[in-house]
């Protein structure tokens, strides 16, 4: 489903910004100068029950041990880019929208992304980036907040 479609039907208020092709979640942050902080960066985690939605900062990592523990699992591993391109059809691989709702998976939030009122992300493209409200995000996607994070720097 395109993410803005979505959206729209929803009746939220976004923007978006058009930016130069990027393809890391840093990349995008200086494309389109806002604070790696505030985008969202999905990163998809499969363990015995299927497949996590993780959605965390660009400028940070996400702890497999911190998900492992929330999940009650030992065995979890990132997504594979095969079950990637499964999984998120509508979307350029690396661009996925971070609303694990629409793709029937749990979605989990880094506790960092609640601490400011916007987050950005990337509308499944490489050169659209969607800004919202994270109350709205939150209200759309109920996700479960946790930290899931290791720092590793700022943008």
């Amino acid at each position: 489903m395109d993410i803005c479609s979505y959206l729209n039907e929803k009746g939220v208020f976004y923007t978006t910004q058009e930016h130069s092709p990027a393809y890391t979640a840093q990349e995008v942050a200086a494309e389109t100068h806002i604070r790696g902080q505030k985008i969202a960066k999905p990163v998809i985690v499969a363990d015995e029950e299927g497949y996590v939605m993780c959605v965390i900062p660009a400028n940070q990592r996400l702890d497999l041990n911190k998900v492992a523990m929330l999940r009650g699992t030992y065995d979890l591993r990132l997504a594979l880019e095969e079950e990637m391109c499964e999984l998120f059809q509508d979307s350029e691989i690396g661009a996925e929208p971070p609303f694990g709702n629409l793709y029937e998976m749990p979605t989990l939030v880094d506790s960092h992304l609640t601490q400011d009122d916007e987050i950005a992300f990337e509308a499944g493209t490489h050169h659209t980036v969607v800004i919202m409200s994270y109350d709205d995000f939150e209200y759309l996607t109920h996700p479960a907040v946790a930290d899931l994070t290791m720092h590793v720097g700022t943008v």
